[in-house]
Formats: structure tokens, sequence, C-alpha cells
């Protein structure tokens, strides 16, 4: 089918349910970050390919919501389509919620004034398939649209036409995730759960999210791209634990296991006729991450209970001390990835010979260091698609080369390399910018971008802070050295990693963002300022950082329990691009350290020429 006749299939739908518009969002059910394709509902009935979007179908109309991330690319696919883009980035354009009450206002408000039972049943219907909404974003959205005199209804309009050609539900095997990783039992994580329920006097706790499922009942599976996630549900009651979970996902190993741990498997589907039977006097839930049809599915006998974020992503959040050593062992083999990679990069990317046969562009690059660190030990996966972004290109925050649309490394220029592993041993996320070309070349503005993002990420690398505090307190941090020349940049400075899990993981983060939940020890969070130039060039430094008590400044009067970071990644800064005028000796001194610190964790695991090369890179600078 064309776009125009799965719109025109649509409609008629649409008409034969009394529909006036249809929301089509680029969700799955499960919250992903990154989704199978079965649940590419969007694209498949607006065309357009990209990671973010919204579409918005009515019975003339055809538009998609997405960001200036994908302009370009929306506006290339979308010809020929009659479906219109909405550029949401820009100050003008509506919201969803305010478009659809403005194109139906007449008939909204005319029903308003009537304000009778008929008129409400005749409201303009607007249609979602619930299973892509959160319990909370249906509320909100659904409380939109009756203030504009609409009605939100739940309907799965998109299953009934994409019955050809329709990708299946991934069918990876479930498989054990060994305690000598997790380093904690199912047994203590349930028991866990189960204190949280009864002190909420909950006897139920439904889980959709596939990283806490994983978390949780300690499995993994490779369902989703760059995270270990196995497609499923789970309900967690006081005497048992159900997993939803397609049979073909279980062979006898994972049964074994299921049995082991005592977790009863179903059929994924069967989870909303066992919500509907479910004898639980109160059922608890996240709002934020449990989809509408779920909660829609619950016995009406139950009263729930909303909260979020959900325990078990608080529990997941706080890593133990097995898990914050995974982590160590897999920055070390990131660490020495990263410094081959840099080092072929220096020394033989741009040779004769290597240029014979084809010149580097960002995708090339990409794949070189993907090369290198798939020889390390327990390497599974990048934990996302890496972000090479040469010149111009660095500056687009969350910028993907394609083969179709990628620079070619030549002259001399600013790179931008954010990437990560997911390793057995943990999950790594980092950030570096260097000068490819010749140090002296390097333009003065630049060395000042340069080192007023590297002193921002030093200050909040060495913050000490109470019990209690949040990331949005110590955000300023890392922003106050850009903010004193009149420069920011747009998105978080630093986001929750996961174990072995989701590269972006809650609930603490480093943001401007007003958010309620403190950071804990055990929390690991990226450490990554920025700027970005136009059409220029964009510099980020990312490390990650774990929170730990600082035992010698607790108050013995007060008992105050201040924390700090402790450091994770290891790969050297391109000292090059420093200004040496704007640092402090405390700075330096830190810098100074971290390099010793790098290149003795690093050098033993590195050939002669290539620990040679490293150890010029972490000379010390000059105090």
């Amino acid at each position: 089918m064309t776009i125009q006749e799965k719109l025109t299939a649509l409609r008629a739908l649409m008409q034969q349910h009394g529909v006036t518009a249809c929301i089509v969002p680029g969700n799955d059910p499960h919250a992903s970050e990154y989704m199978a394709a079965h649940w590419t509902e969007m694209s498949w009935i607006t065309g357009f390919l990209g990671e973010t979007g919204t579409a918005v179908i009515t019975l003339d109309q055809a538009l998609l919501w997405t960001d200036s991330r994908y302009y370009l690319q929306a506006e290339a696919e979308l010809q020929g389509t009659t479906v219109e883009l909405m550029r949401e980035s820009d100050i003008d354009c509506p919201t969803i919620p305010d478009w659809l009450c403005s194109q139906l206002a007449q008939s909204a408000h005319n029903l308003c004034e009537a304000d009778t039972t008929s008129a409400k049943q005749t409201q303009p219907k607007i249609a979602v398939n619930p299973e892509m909404y959160s319990v909370n974003g249906y509320r909100e959205l659904k409380a939109t649209l009756e203030e504009g005199g609409l009605s939100l209804v739940s309907i799965d309009l998109i299953s009934p036409l994409w019955t050809e050609g329709r990708p299946a539900i991934p069918t990876s095997l479930l498989y054990e995730y060994e305690e000598k990783y997790a380093g904690e039992s199912v047994a203590s994580k349930l028991n866990r759960v189960r204190k949280v329920l009864q002190e909420r006097h909950c006897q139920a706790l439904v889980v959709s999210a596939l990283d806490e499922i994983g978390w949780l009942l300690n499995i993994r599976g490779k369902d989703v791209d760059y995270t270990p996630c196995l497609i499923s549900y789970v309900v967690v009651e006081m005497d048992k634990c159900t997993i939803f979970v397609s049979s073909s996902k279980l062979d006898d190993a994972a049964r074994a296991y299921l049995n082991c741990i005592g977790v009863c498997a179903r059929e994924y589907e069967q989870v909303f006729e066992y919500l509907q039977q479910l004898p639980a006097e109160s059922v608890m839930y996240d709002g934020g991450r449990v989809n509408e049809a779920l909660f829609e599915a619950i016995n009406p006998a139950a009263k729930t209970l909303n909260v979020s974020p959900s325990p078990v992503l608080k529990m997941q959040s706080v890593k133990n001390a097995t898990e914050l050593a995974g982590e160590r062992i897999a920055m070390r083999k990131d660490a020495v990835a990263l410094t081959r990679f840099f080092h072929w990069l220096e020394n033989h990317a741009f040779s004769p010979s290597s240029l014979a046969s084809s010149p580097q562009t960002e995708i090339t690059l990409a794949q070189k260091l993907g090369e290198f660190r798939a020889m390390g030990e327990n390497y599974t996966d990048d934990s996302f698609c890496t972000i090479a972004g040469w010149k111009g290109n660095g500056a687009i925050v969350h910028y993907h080369a394609t083969p179709e649309e990628c620079a070619t490394i030549e002259g001399e220029g600013v790179l931008l390399l954010d990437s990560g592993g997911q390793y057995l041993d943990g999950t790594t996320d980092i950030t570096r910018t260097v000068w490819i070309g010749d140090p002296a070349n390097i333009p003065a503005a630049v060395k000042r971008d340069y080192t007023l993002v590297l002193k921002g990420h030093i200050a909040l690398a060495c913050a000490r802070f109470p019990k209690g505090t949040r990331g949005n307190q110590l955000d300023v941090l890392a922003r106050q050295f850009l903010w004193a020349e009149g420069m920011t940049y747009g998105h978080g400075t630093g986001h929750g990693v996961g174990h072995f899990m989701g590269c972006h993981e809650g609930p603490q983060n480093i943001r401007t963002d007003n958010n309620p939940n403190p950071l804990q020890v055990g929390n690991i969070c990226s450490d990554e300022p920025g700027i970005y130039r136009t059409n220029e060039y964009g510099i980020r430094i990312e490390n990650l950082i774990a929170v730990r008590e600082v035992s010698t400044l607790n108050d013995a009067t007060t008992g105050e329990q201040f924390y700090e970071f402790e450091t994770l990644t290891l790969c050297y800064y391109d000292t090059n691009m420093i200004d040496m005028t704007r640092m402090t000796e405390q700075e330096i001194a830190w810098i100074n350290a971290y390099h010793a610190w790098v290149y003795a964790e690093i050098s033993p695991l590195l050939s002669a020429e290539e620990a040679a090369w490293l150890k010029d890179k972490c000379q010390p600078l000059a105090l």
C-alpha cells in the first residue's frame, strides 16, 4: 500500500468508529528508548523513518510533528504523501492538542454551549492506541482535549490495517544474567519489592519497562537495539511473580532458570486477561511507564496506586558493589578500545595507503571504533549509535550520520565523538572532542570554547554535596563558565546509566529541570557539558561518574552526610585544545592526576607503541 492508500483506509475505519482524528505516536507499549520495528506505526502511516515523531490524521488532513533534528529528513520522506510537516521546535508551532482543539473549535464550542448529555456523546472523538501512551500521558492528553470540547477514546486503528509486511515481535531467547555480574539474587530483589508493596498497602505491582524487568529477574535478551532487553511484562504479587513473554523466547535453559527463581511464565498477550482477573485489592504501577491499555485492563474492583518513579527503577539505579566493580572493569576495556582508536586515527587513518582505497568518513570512523570495541572480552554491542560529528555536524546534538548523508574527514577541524559499549561487566558512554590536523592551527575561539566546557566538566566532577541534593542543584556547576560569557547548551548535563542495560536510565539526572529524586550513593550519571556553533563545530566532553560517600566530611555534630563523585571513565583529553591562560592551578592539577591514573590503568593493556603514544598524551601540564 502507498501512504495515500493507507491514509484512505485509515479514514474509512475512522468513519466506521465515529472518530474525527487519530493520533499515532512513535512509541511502543513499554516506553522504550529504542523500540522493535513491530511498533513503528507512525513510520508506517506517514513514511517518515526518523526516531522521533507523532502523526495526526483527520478526515481531510495528515500531519507529522517532529523536532529540528529531523526537518530535512522529514521533508524528503514526506514528499508525495500528502502528509504535512509540523516543525515542533519552531516557536510558532502549535502543540498537537492545541492544533486539534483549534481545528475542531466550532463544533466543540457548539457542544459546550449546549452542555447536554446528548451533546457530550457526540463530541468530536480523538482516537489513540492506549498501548502507545503511558497512563500519565493519556490522562494529560485527555484533560487538555476535554477543555477544548473534544473527547479521547481508546481504539487501536492501525493494527487492523497493518496486516501485511508488519515485522513480528522479536523472538530472541531469554537468558540468565548471572549473579556474579548482577551482584544480587532475584529472591532478594523480589523481597525488597514486596516490602515496598507491604508498606504502601498494595498486593501487586505491574512492571512494563523492559529495563526494570531485566534488572528484577536477572534476565537479558536481544529484542531491542543497543539495550539487552527482552519484550515482556511482569506482575509481582505477595506470593508469586509472573512474567508474560512469548514461549518462543524460552528454551530449556530459560525455562529451567525461571523455574529455579520461582517465576511463572505465561504468554505475552495474556497479561490483559490476567490483570482483569487479578484478585489483588490494591495494585501499584508507575503511571509514567505503564501504558494506558494495561491500566484499563486492571480488575475494576481493585484500587490502584500510581507511583512515579517505579520502586524497581529506584532500586536498579543504585548500583551495588559488584555492579560498580563491573563498571570499572568495563571502563578499562572501553579505554583500551578508545586509546587504540585515537592512536589509529592520528597515525594511520589518513596515511596515503589508507586513503588509497577510500576516504575516511564519519561512518568509517564509527565502524573502526566499533571494531576496536568488539575486541574487548564480554563485549556484546554498542550502547547507542555512535555519534561522529565532523566540523558543523558536531553542532547537531543528536547527529546521526547515514551512508547517504555523512561528511568526509578531510583538512583540519574539530571532531566530536560520542560513543559507548555494552559489556557483560557494565555499560559505557563517553564523549571526546579532538582536533584533527596541526595543533598550531587550532583557532583561539575553539580553544576558548573547549576550555570553558572542560572547566565545567571538572567542576561537576569535583563537586561535594550533602545527602539529599538533587541533580538540578548541581547542574549550574557545569554551566557556570559558559554562562559567565553568555553561552549555554540546550541539553541536560547528566543522565543516569544502567548496568549492562539502558545507557539512559532514571530516575536521577543532572539538568536544569526540577527533578525531585535526590542523588544517592551508587547512582551513575554522565558529566557532559558542551557548546555548539551552528555550521562550525560542536564540543562536548563526557565521563561517567558514580556517587559515593565522603566519610571525612560528615559532620559529627549534626550527622550531615556528604557525597562526592568517583570518575569511572578512563580516556585522555586533547590538551592541545586547552587555553592554559583560562585554567586554574587546581584544574591543571586535577587533569594531571586524571591523566596519571589513565596511563597507570591502561598502559599495561596496550602494545609498547600504543603505550608510548598514550604516555605522550598524558604528559603533565605545567602548573
